[in-house]
């Protein structure tokens, strides 16, 4: 599964619609708000949502910047991977 990214999120693509999408602003140099995941139920089980999250974090961790995962999936991943306590703005 090939994840692309524009502005603001990181998603996949068959053809011309988004089938999985994680969205995410950038109020200041330091902080990164995960608002927002979606995955069609189609690829469900793939693990896909869990990949956009870590594609948030690799970002974060390239930008030196924190995350607030305001959106329920992405806190439910933070809250599992202890890997990600180096980027998590509690």
């Amino acid at each position: 599964m090939n994840i692309l990214q524009e502005e603001g999120r990181f998603y996949v693509a068959n053809g011309e619609q988004t089938v999985a999408e994680i969205t995410y602003t950038t109020p200041n140099d330091s902080l990164i708000i995960i608002d927002h995941t979606f995955v069609d139920d189609a690829l469900r089980g793939q693990h896909i949502g869990e990949q956009l999250v870590a594609s948030v974090v690799g970002l974060a961790r390239q930008q030196s910047r924190k995350i607030i995962p305001l959106c329920p999936f992405a806190k439910s991943e933070f809250e599992k991977k202890t890997s990600y306590v180096d980027v998590w703005q509690k």
